[in-house]
Order: C-alpha cells, then sequence, then structure tokens
C-alpha cells in the first residue's frame, strides 16, 4: 500500500473558497501572523519584465561554447523595492515559440528590447500581484535558446535545473545571449515551484528526480515519467516514430540547423524494435524518484490516450514508496489541462498549494484529502488517500463460455483455451460493442450483471499465456464497464470539453497579455460501454521488459502485460469486461505477421485492484441482478474508436 500524505479532511471547494473570501488577510508586508491566502497587493501593470541568459554548462549544439537558456521573467517590482525576496513559479516549455501553450494556444511576445509582452496562460497575471515572480523557460534548442532538443533528456533537463540553480545562486546568468555582463537574482528567495502540462510537466518531473536543492513542488500536469513508456510499452510500439522526429519538431531554426548529431543519436538509440537501451534509461525519471525532495501535485485524464495513464501508476507509486509528499486530481479528459475543465477550484486549489509549499501558509491543504476523483462529468468525489484505503489486488481468472469467444469472469480458475486473430482493422471500441457477439478478432470474459457497486482503484496486471502461429505478436488487455452512462467525449478532437465564446478573468490585464480566457464546457456522450482501463505488449518480450525475440510458431509463452491505473466504479447493473486480443488500432502498431493466439485459460488471469479487495468482488457477483439491456451495436452513440495515436505530447486543440 501506497505511503500516505498527511492529508486527512476536506471541505468542499464551495466553502474553502467563501472562507477564503472573507477571511480578514493582512497583506505580505505588515503580516505579523502567518496569513491563510496571500492577496493581490503588487501591481501587475508595473511588474519588472526582463529576460536573462542562464549558462547550462553543457554544449549540446556543438559550436565550442556552452549552451545559454533563455528565461523570461514577470515579477513584482514593489516586492524588490521594499527589500521582500519572492518565490518563483516555472514553466520550462519547448513550446513558447513553435506550437503555444494552452487551449488558445498562446505564444510569448516580446517588446523592442527583447522583454516579454504576453506571457502564455494565466499563471504570470494572477500570481505576480500576490507576491510570486513567474519564470517562462525555452528549453534548449527552441525559441532563444542555444543547445538542441533531446526529448527528456540531459539537455532537456539540465536546462531547467540550471534555472533552479541560478535561482539559488548556484549558475550563472547574463543578460544577452552572448554578452559578458552578468545577471543575479538577488530578487527571489530561490524556492521554486514548477508547473506545466505534457512536456513542459514532464520537465518538471524530471528536474525533480535530480533531487536539486531549491525545488520545492512541481505540479505535472498530463506528464510523462519515462521516455520509453511514450514510445513503446513492453516492446510494443505506439507510435510510427522515435524522438529525433520530436525533436526536428519543436527545435528552433537555428537548432535545426546545428543539431544533425543530436538527431542522429536520438534515432540510433531508440530502435523500432522496442528493446531498452540506454538512451531509454536516461530518459526514466521513475527510477529517480528516490532523489525527489519536491511535493507532488500530480493531474491526469484517466482517458489521455497520448501520454497514457501507465505514466500516473509507476510514478505515483515510486513517489509512495519513498515518502513524498503527494495530491492527485484524475478526470474523464483525455490531454486536457485542468483550467480547461474545472476552472475555478483548480485556480483556488492551486493558489492554495503554492501558497502552502512556496510561502509556507498554513491553510490546511495537506490535511485534506490526497484525492480528488471525476466520477460524472464535473461530479467529483475525493479519497483520503489513494488508492484508497481497503484497496487490494484481487485474481480475476477468465473462464469459457456457451459459446466460442464468449467467456465469464470470476473468482475459479478457467479450463480450457480460447483462439482468436489479430485484426488491426479493429480496436477496442469495436471489440466492447462486440462483447456479447463471438467474433474472431478478440476473446471477451464477462462477469454477471453485479448486484452492487464494485469501485477499481489503481494499477492492473493481465497475465496472459498464449501460443502463438507467427514469430511475432502483439497483445492488448482491455478492461470495460458495460452499461449504459453520460461520460466526457475524450474520442472528441478537444478531448472531452467544448470551447465556449465568452471569456473569464483570472488577474488583470495589460494590453499587450489578457487574463481573459474563453470558458470551456464538458462535451458529453451517451455509450453502452465504457472503457476503464488498457495495456499492451509485444509477446516477444515474454522473458523480458527490456528486449524481445522471435516466437517459435506452436510455443506457449506467458506474458505479464501492464494495464494502466485508473479509478472507476461500475454500477450496479452492470458488467465488468476483460478484453484479451491483438492490435488495438491506432493506439498500437500492428506486428509484423497476423497471428492467431491461442489463450491457455487455466494460465491466464487479472490481478486487479479493488476496494474492499476479493469479498467485494464476491459479494457484487453474488445473488441475481437485473442486468441493464445494452442498445443494439448499430444504434449506439458512444465514443468513436481511438483516433491515429497522436506523436506530440503537448500540442493538439488543448495544450
Amino acid at each position: 500500500m501506497p505511503l500516505r500524505m498527511r492529508f486527512t479532511t476536506w471541505r468542499p471547494l464551495a466553502t474553502a473558497a467563501i472562507a477564503a473570501l472573507t477571511a480578514t488577510l493582512l497583506t505580505p508586508a505588515t503580516a505579523h501572523t502567518a496569513p491563510r491566502t496571500s492577496q493581490p497587493v503588487y501591481s501587475y501593470e508595473n511588474a519588472v519584465r526582463e529576460a536573462v541568459w542562464v549558462d547550462t554548462g553543457l554544449d549540446g549544439d556543438g559550436d565550442g561554447r556552452t549552451d545559454r537558456v533563455a528565461v523570461d521573467i514577470v515579477r513584482p517590482r514593489e516586492a524588490a523595492q521594499r527589500g521582500r525576496k519572492i518565490p518563483v513559479i516555472m514553466d520550462a516549455s519547448p513550446y513558447y515559440s513553435c506550437c503555444g501553450r494552452g487551449n488558445e494556444s498562446q505564444k510569448k511576445t516580446y517588446d523592442a528590447n527583447g522583454d516579454v509582452v504576453q506571457m502564455p496562460l494565466f499563471y504570470d497575471n494572477y500570481f505576480v500581484p500576490r507576491g510570486y515572480a513567474f519564470v517562462g523557460v525555452d528549453l534548449s534548442g527552441t525559441n532563444r535558446s542555444d543547445g538542441c532538443v533531446d526529448v527528456g533528456g540531459r539537455s532537456d533537463v539540465h536546462s531547467a535545473k540550471a534555472v533552479v540553480d541560478w535561482l539559488n545562486g548556484r549558475a550563472k546568468a547574463y543578460t544577452t545571449r552572448t554578452g559578458a555582463t552578468r545577471a543575479k537574482a538577488t530578487w527571489t528567495n530561490g524556492r521554486t515551484g514548477m508547473i506545466g502540462k505534457s512536456w513542459d510537466g514532464t520537465i518538471a518531473n524530471g528536474v525533480a528526480a535530480t533531487g536539486v536543492e531549491g525545488l520545492e513542488t512541481i505540479v505535472p500536469i498530463s506528464a510523462i515519467s519515462s521516455w520509453y513508456d511514450y514510445y513503446f510499452q513492453q516492446g510494443a510500439p505506439l507510435y510510427d516514430s522515435g524522438p529525433d522526429w520530436l525533436s526536428n519538431y519543436v527545435n528552433s531554426p537555428d537548432a535545426r540547423a546545428k543539431c544533425a548529431a543530436v538527431q542522429q543519436r536520438l534515432a540510433d538509440g531508440a530502435p523500432r524494435t522496442g528493446d531498452w537501451t540506454p538512451l531509454w534509461t536516461e530518459r526514466d525519471y521513475v527510477k529517480d524518484a528516490r532523489k525527489v525532495k519536491a511535493s507532488v501535485f500530480l493531474i491526469h485524464g484517466m482517458q489521455d490516450l497520448n501520454v497514457r495513464m501507465k505514466h500516473v501508476g509507476q510514478w505515483w507509486d515510486a513517489l509512495a514508496r519513498n515518502g513524498v509528499e503527494r495530491k492527485i486530481w484524475l478526470s474523464q479528459t483525455g490531454h486536457v489541462d485542468p483550467f480547461d475543465f474545472r476552472r475555478a477550484e483548480w485556480v483556488e486549489t492551486l493558489h492554495r498549494w503554492f501558497d502552502h509549499e512556496l510561502l509556507g501558509y498554513d491553510n490546511g491543504i495537506d490535511r485534506e484529502p490526497m484525492a480528488d476523483i471525476e466520477r460524472h462529468p464535473d461530479q467529483w468525489v475525493t479519497s483520503k488517500i489513494w488508492p484508497p484505503r481497503g484497496t487490494d489486488t484481487t485474481t480475476l481468472r477468465p473462464a469459457k463460455g456457451t459459446e466460442a469467444g464468449l467467456g465469464t469472469l470470476g473468482l475459479r480458475r478457467g479450463k480450457g483455451t480460447e483462439t482468436f486473430t489479430d485484426d488491426p482493422r479493429h480496436s477496442e471500441t469495436d471489440w466492447a460493442a462486440h462483447i456479447d457477439q463471438p467474433t474472431s478478432d478478440k476473446a471477451g470474459f464477462v462477469t454477471k450483471p453485479l448486484t452492487r457497486d464494485l469501485r477499481l482503484s489503481g494499477s492492473t496486471e493481465v497475465t496472459v499465456t498464449a501460443t502463438p502461429t507467427t514469430r511475432t505478436a502483439h497483445l492488448s488487455a482491455v478492461l470495460v464497464d458495460l452499461g449504459p452512462a453520460t461520460i466526457r467525449d475524450y474520442a472528441d478532437a478537444a478531448e472531452g470539453i467544448t470551447t465556449l465564446p465568452d471569456r473569464t478573468c483570472w488577474g488583470p490585464s495589460t494590453t499587450g497579455d489578457s487574463a481573459c480566457f474563453k470558458e470551456t464546457s464538458a462535451k458529453t456522450t451517451d455509450v453502452e460501454h465504457t472503457i476503464v482501463s488498457r495495456g499492451w505488449a509485444d509477446l516477444g518480450n515474454h522473458a523480458s521488459d527490456l528486449t524481445g525475440r522471435p516466437l517459435t510458431p506452436g510455443k506457449r509463452y506467458t506474458i505479464t502485460l501492464d494495464v494502466a491505473a485508473t479509478d472507476h466504479v461500475v454500477p450496479a447493473g452492470h458488467r465488468l469486461a476483460l478484453i484479451i486480443a491483438g492490435t488495438d488500432k491506432d493506439l498500437i502498431d500492428p506486428p509484423a505477421d497476423t497471428p492467431t493466439l491461442t489463450l491457455d485459460l487455466s494460465r491466464t488471469f487479472a490481478r486487479v485492484p479493488l476496494v474492499g479487495g476479493t469479498a467485494a468482488f464476491a459479494l457484487a457477483t453474488a445473488g441475481t441482478a437485473t442486468a441493464v439491456t445494452p442498445a443494439p451495436y448499430e444504434k449506439l452513440d458512444g465514443v468513436d474508436a481511438p483516433r491515429a495515436a497522436q506523436r506530440v505530447p503537448g500540442p493538439r486543440n488543448t495544450n
């Protein structure tokens, strides 16, 4: 069971907001007791806007001089005038010029002096008046920085870590990209919090995993925890390209002219075989979780098919084993920022989190529940710890049913075999929609209708014993909730939100930097089945997650698939299904061959994290329940099949 953070009781967010608004607070300049909430007492319009270039000590682009990364700063002028040293909120990103940030794809803009005018997102507008500095870092090889993008490797991580070091007096910075005039961060106390979505949040994970002093907290949103698991899962390719393509995508024109050698190293170090190489070891932050000193507030969409939920489970568990203070939000969305699915609550909670972690305010957020989970669109529940107490791994076993391919799922060991043939034209949504029909492309196993709710919370493992007919074979394992529901339409292009024309404002604006952003609402759809979680593997990796090997047709192999973390309640009257199949169309690439696989049911099983464990499953499947009758497949109005996998951890419609 994961180690527990100090979060204990929860006040409704509305109550917390009212308390924050009505509390009598002193300004930072005159406080005699620790205030509960920082207030907007500084001018945003008159804030200091400046740029420095921090020396990373690396020469990634091979031009004979060490690389400098551009750091754009917005900070309250009055704090510096009063000699008050302030903390920093930092977003290190490769996207500030190539692609933009946020739902409106904002980019940095500059004045004639080269100082930032528009800083994307709301962080500077909202937090600078409250006594924070906001720092936007261009990763090496992007925008105004030297060096080359190396996709989560030493250059990426060190270019952000060097800024934390500079903020704490341990690194050099200059007032220009090539000049010799030094810049010192005399205005900060060095206490830094990193935040960002996707690649930005990934860098926060990577910097935290260095154990750098001065990094007090990170807020990774939809972030990668190990880059191998962005491109492969247990040997199965998730994308048709590697990190060399991604590096070229975000490199500045100047970097593209200099970074051919880096591009080649990325291509050579990430073979499409799916084998683990030293390149992936360098980009695995999970292995260094023991070094993390910063607290972690993690946010992720449970239906994120870009940065998939496997990144959450392995990072969260590693942090827990090492006693890191943690908090988590899990939404029903895909790859979406919480500013666009729970805006008011997000800003208020993030505000309190930074006040606690960076200003040291005793505002109680550390004593509140660890987890917020979106159970239905815009309906949230909390867990005191996550996964909740009483969660235990339950072994569920597939067994033959009355027809071939239509099996049962329960506690008793099955006998015999089931057979399916990989069909790369079909996806998890096809398999789920035809769960009660014998089809040749999948093996489905279903519980009886539940007599009471059953909650899954955490990561699942599915052990499959299969005999292939070919030298290559891929496997998919999918958990499905069979029954009607209204969910966020995560398969839509906007991944569960609708962008509205009206705007709301989060802090003061200037002529060049508006604090007002388009509102959003939940985009929902009615379904007859919900994909709960999935996992994939190359059967050739049966002996090792690190390397694959050709299969011997007719030989039996056993492999355990990692099925991503989730938190889902299967309601009474619904059924829980386990589907085992081959290529999950548009989520993994197909193997070289088209195998038929025969499952040995006596040696195939799923280890599922259930609240209440085996006893809860036995109770939920005991007795007789009225099954919820699904609509005919032809009449279903559910999510579309997964679209071609997104190769960029960030930009789509919602960055």
